[in-house]
């Protein structure tokens, strides 16, 4: 991953050639691409890949995150997630969901083929159980 200072600002490339997956991230459950977004932008925008784990499963229960912007876009498999005032989502590739700050929220399943994209605001947020 390569950042550049422009005039304009930083610009960021990623490559699926340099693609790295690692386990440090919120979920144990899943794997993290960091796309190099939040060093573009001094942690202002956050943007991964995520990868399921085979054969780990969804743990822990109803949680929300402090954020003031958080986008999920499906690229492969599936995933579940049950919503405050929504109930259940189900989200399969091509599908997108906005999650309104603070919304309460619990991730019920996924697919052990489940890869999205991920999007926030900021990059590093607190997550509080619900």
């Amino acid at each position: 991953m390569e950042v550049i200072a422009t005039e304009a600002g930083a610009f960021s490339a990623a490559h699926a050639r340099d693609a790295e997956f690692k386990g440090q991230g919120l979920r144990n459950f899943f794997v993290y691409r960091d796309l190099g977004i939040s060093k573009a932008t001094g942690g202002r925008v956050g943007a991964h890949v995520i990868r399921a784990v085979p054969g780990a499963h969804a743990e822990g229960g109803r949680h929300t995150h402090t954020l003031q912007f958080q986008m999920v876009y499906v690229l492969k498999g599936w995933v579940r997630f049950w919503y405050e005032g929504v109930g259940e989502v189900l989200l399969e590739p091509g599908s997108c969901v906005h999650q309104p700050p603070g919304i309460v929220h619990k991730e019920l399943g996924h697919s052990d083929d489940l890869e999205l994209i991920e999007i926030t605001l900021p990059a590093e947020f607190p997550t509080q159980d619900a």
